[in-house]
């Protein structure tokens, strides 16, 4: 099924729960939040990197899904609300905070295309895995969040944009400088650059 029909699925189906949470009906927002809450708390893991930050996050955005049902008449899909509400209670969380040095491999694998399945490109790909820790490091909260929901959620330019409130070409020079950056730290392992993906259009 094509992208955009099975979000207008989702939509309907979502519209009915979020009029039932709105009246108060705690098995509809529990519902949504068996749905949502992977996707919710893989987004906030990769802009925190902090596995009690994003639980934390996870909790307070159902906790205001509850709040807010009334004002969201489901003629959108959700999950777009619901990732902007995440990215910046994330923002909120983090000010102040010193970076992180934990490991972030699911994104690293979602970052890189698979090639061969053969031990020394399964060793490549472990290797791959700690640069690509070593580069997201260094990237501040609002890089991140655009490099989980492009690469992470394979959300488009224009969706970022709307999700996270800059405008595209804003997006595209924060793409552009994470992958510059993860490039930077790839050039220095022979034989791994070539993994890189391709840039956003």
């Amino acid at each position: 099924m094509p992208r955009r029909d099975s979000e207008q699925t989702a939509a309907s189906e979502d519209a009915i729960y979020l009029r039932a949470v709105a009246n108060g009906d705690m098995h509809a927002l529990e519902v949504l939040f068996q749905k949502y809450q992977a996707q919710i708390y893989q987004t906030a893991l990769g802009v925190t990197r902090d596995p009690s930050l994003a639980e934390e996050v996870l909790q307070d955005v159902f906790f205001r899904l509850y709040r807010h049902a009334d004002r969201l008449d489901g003629s959108s899909p959700l999950a777009p609300w619901l990732y902007r509400v995440t990215i910046n209670l994330c923002y909120n969380r983090l000010k102040g905070l010193r970076a992180w040095t934990d490991s972030f491999h699911e994104l690293a694998e979602r970052l890189f295309s698979p090639s061969s399945s053969s031990p020394e490109r399964s060793v490549e790909r472990s290797e791959l895995q700690l640069v690509v820790q070593q580069a997201l490091a260094e990237l501040d909260p609002k890089h991140r969040a655009v490099v989980v929901l492009f690469y992470l959620h394979e959300y488009s330019v224009q969706e970022i944009a709307e999700i996270v409130g800059v405008p595209e070409g804003t997006v595209k020079s924060r793409l552009f400088y994470a992958r510059k950056l993860l490039r930077r730290y790839l050039e220095r392992y022979d034989g791994l650059s070539d993994l890189l993906v391709p840039n956003p259009a």
